[in-house]
């Protein structure tokens, strides 16, 4: 859309309606970026990266199944902002129930455990985009 300089498409069928924004994004060119920012700041107040060696990531992540994300969408923890999450780290989990709800236009999916374990790891945030094949769960099979 940037090519041709449109600015929006809508469309409207059936009483679906359908809308792309193809509003470029604003750069600033006085702006220092991120990177710039965080070398210039002294050394205390740097955020620091733990980095692992690689075999130690691999060590750690053998044997866990992964539970990953059927579609893009906004990732939800719980079924409603005053509910627990469906799953913590810690919980020992069948196979079958829910472990959080990818939100998709609209539309809340259910995501189930494919694998009875013990959940290990919920990777992304409560409200988070996600993306198809993005990983959300890591599970120790039981």
């Amino acid at each position: 859309m940037a090519a041709t300089g449109v600015a929006a498409v809508e469309l409207d069928h059936g009483g679906s309606k359908l809308r792309i924004d193809g509003v470029p994004p604003v750069v600033f060119a006085d702006a220092p970026s991120a990177a710039a920012a965080a070398a210039a700041a002294p050394p205390s107040r740097r955020p620091r990266r733990r980095r692992e060696a690689p075999e130690a990531l691999a060590a750690a992540e053998e044997g866990l199944h992964w539970v990953t994300s059927p579609i893009v969408g906004t990732f939800y923890r719980a079924p409603n902002p005053d509910a627990d999450p469906y799953v913590k780290v810690g919980d020992v989990v069948p196979r079958g129930p829910d472990l959080c709800i990818v939100e998709a236009m609209k539309l809340m999916n259910e995501i189930e455990c494919d694998l009875a374990g013990t959940i290990v790891k919920v990777l992304p945030d409560n409200a988070q985009p996600v993306e198809y094949g993005e990983r959300l769960f890591a599970i120790r099979p039981a």
